[in-house]
């Protein structure tokens, strides 16, 4: 009885503590607009000018794209084309919301309105984010170089031990080890 007394006791605790992570990401993304606080109207004009945005970063990543097989790399080629993917579909999802979006308003749905107002607004964030990700995969946040820089660099004639990338030749062993155990 005493131990499923205390199976019954953390049931009953483990939902009470599941609650509260969840209320905490309820309320974590304070900077989305409320859906019910925006007119129809600008609703659409949000939606047309969000998938104008994401339109735009995907030309970007294209350019990231070729930059990325210019200069044959191909981890930076493999991390752009991932990002790629991801907002080609994230544009598709986008642009099939508009439209439902568009019918929704012009059904008087608030619910179909809401739901793909918030997927659009959520998308349009995650599209930003993947295209901000591509500019790192190349480099182009840490810098940006020409092809034909070339460096020269010039060796002090005082440096002590000489050039650590070439080191001096090891003398071949001319005489044997002594035993290490005198029962060998």
């Amino acid at each position: 009885m005493g131990v499923a007394a205390l199976g019954a006791l953390s049931l009953c605790a483990f939902p009470a503590s599941a609650q509260a992570p969840a209320a905490a990401m309820e309320s974590a993304p304070a900077e989305r607009p409320d859906p019910d606080a925006i007119p129809d109207a600008q609703k659409l004009a949000l939606s047309t000018r969000a998938i104008a945005k994401m339109r735009a970063g995907l030309a970007s990543v294209m350019k990231s794209l070729d930059e990325a097989r210019r200069s044959r790399d191909v981890v930076k080629l493999n991390c752009v084309n991932e990002k790629l993917t991801e907002l080609k579909g994230l544009l598709r999802i986008s642009e099939q919301s508009d439209v439902a979006l568009q019918e929704a308003v012009a059904t008087r749905n608030e619910v179909g309105v809401r739901h793909e107002f918030t997927k659009l607004d959520i998308a349009g964030g995650r599209a930003d984010t993947l295209q901000r990700e591509s500019s790192q995969c190349i480099g182009q946040l840490a810098f940006r170089t020409d092809e034909n820089l070339s460096v020269e660099v010039e060796e002090p004639a005082d440096l002590f031990g000489g050039d650590p990338t070439r080191p001096a030749e090891v003398a071949p062993i001319t005489s044997r080890a002594p035993p290490a155990s005198p029962t060998l």
